[in-house]
């Protein structure tokens, strides 16, 4: 008996499986569709969520080609059909066909965009398929004309013997066709540092953000009719930059209630609709939802369990459980972020600049991230399709002490180190409870393992090499 197996085709991402057919005199038995065994042999992981059964009472009846906006997995439950396919994407591929003749034992996965046709081989033949979104109404997607020539179908049955819709006979030709786009890519936080840097890497994506911007539409993930009116179902990633970062001004009741519907409720929201919808949700997090008392060699790993300190890490603790929970996901855990506005290493050149000497504090020690760093292995999980999961990111080079960056800032803008001096994380803290101001707990050791990442083909620049690129 065949083994099951899984064959490419010259249309990418059409694939052909063939399974065995387990039978005795009363007939026989398959597994149709087997996640675990098909997904390992390489079909995707598609969520199927609607099944379909096509009869025809007649040889000869013939269907389509219908492009359409979904996945989908077709098989024949009795007889045989000849399949035929056309990509109808927009890109390289664009018109490339294939066709195979089916019967029970083989079944073709047929990925969004491609256009789908079926002749019936033999009277009384259902085929059954499976596809991952439901239909909606006012949706129009490409067709193509059986009988295109450039197609150049090798149909077992003429055309002019076979039984077609009025509609199949009114279809375009290829050559005026409209390629289908791909799935978009979506940008929630676009307003924010991260926001922006990710907008330079994908100025196609769809943008939105809590108040409207210049190109960006107001969303509001806590108001639940704004989120079902939104049209989910048309993006492949989603790209969550929003959180609330105010570490210190979370302790207060007002910050407490910002920073959890942000932090935690809003990556929830995007988990489900991840869940529900199929897209890839890249999420971004927080060192801080460790507790710094991790070794500093090799540093926080993925897999250690959480243990947030303050309302802000717990918040963001949250969202990352929320997060763990969709199917498709990168959770991307970074630290100490500096981007295009006030930050850090903006504030302590401007001291320098002004001749200020700084106390800066030297007991918390970690790495910078660069946004463009981050948006440079966000593309990098995307683009190679690693692992879905949960994955550190940070520049590299060896940990420092915000005071130790705070001097390579001085010493690069033509100060000495020696005028940047030191303090303790508790004699800061004193000194701003002091002025009546709130004050979180921090992580006294927010370096990060940075082997997971790695271990994929990134390999993160040395943050004191970036930090030269971005004063320069």
């Amino acid at each position: 008996m065949a083994d099951l197996t899984v064959e490419t085709t010259p249309i990418p991402g059409l694939l052909v499986v063939r399974m065995p057919l387990h039978g005795d005199a009363r007939g026989w038995f398959k597994e149709n569709w087997q996640r675990e065994k098909m997904v390992a042999l390489g079909l995707p992981d598609f969520g199927p969520v609607q099944n379909n059964i096509s009869f025809n009472a007649s040889r000869g009846a013939t269907r389509g080609i219908h492009t359409e906006p979904w996945d989908k997995y077709i098989s024949l439950a009795t007889g045989r059909i000849f399949g035929a396919w056309v990509d109808m994407r927009e890109g390289e591929s664009f018109g490339t066909t294939f066709s195979i003749e089916v019967d029970p034992s083989v079944a073709v996965f047929v990925p969004r965009g491609v256009g789908n046709s079926y002749q019936a081989l033999e009277d009384g033949t259902a085929y059954t398929y499976l596809v991952n979104d439901h239909w909606r109404p006012g949706v129009s997607y490409p067709a193509l004309h059986l009988a295109d020539e450039s197609a150049g179908i090798p149909w077992p049955i003429p055309l002019d013997e076979a039984e077609i819709s009025e509609k199949d006979h009114n279809n375009p030709r290829l050559a005026d066709v409209v390629p289908m786009q791909p799935k978009k890519t979506l940008i929630v936080g676009a307003l924010g540092q991260l926001g922006r840097a990710l907008h330079e890497a994908y100025p196609d994506a769809d943008r939105v953000d809590l108040f409207e911007g210049e190109g960006v539409t107001s969303l509001d993930l806590t108001d639940a009719a704004a989120v079902a009116a939104w049209p989910w179902h048309e993006y492949a990633v989603v790209l969550n930059a929003a959180a609330y970062t105010a570490v210190d001004a979370a302790e207060t009741t007002e910050g407490r209630v910002t920073a959890w519907a942000a932090n935690a409720s809003g990556p929830a929201t995007l988990a489900g609709l991840a869940r529900e919808h199929g897209f890839t949700l890249v999420h971004v997090s927080s060192e801080y939802v460790f507790d710094g008392t991790a070794p500093l060699d090799p540093g926080h790993t993925e897999d250690e369990p959480l243990s947030p300190l303050g309302v802000y890490a717990q918040s963001k603790a949250a969202g990352d459980l929320a997060v763990g929970l969709a199917p498709r996901h990168y959770l991307l855990r970074t630290s100490w972020v500096i981007g295009e506005g006030k930050n850090f290493v903006r504030t302590m050149q401007a001291l320098a600049e002004k001749g200020v000497s700084p106390s800066v504090v030297d007991d918390q020690v970690g790495r910078l991230t660069f946004t463009g760093e981050l948006v440079r292995a966000i593309r990098h999980l995307l683009d190679s399709g690693a692992e879905h999961g949960t994955y550190n990111l940070s520049n590299g080079g060896p940990a420092m002490s915000w005071r130790e960056i705070a001097q390579a800032v001085f010493e690069r803008s033509g100060r000495s180190a020696d005028d940047v001096s030191g303090t303790t994380t508790a004699a800061y803290a004193e000194g701003v409870l002091a002025q009546g101001n709130p004050f979180a707990p921090r992580p006294l050791n927010s370096a990060m393992s940075l082997d997971k990442i790695r271990a994929t083909g990134f390999e993160p620049e040395d943050a004191l090499a970036a930090l030269d690129r971005y004063l320069a």
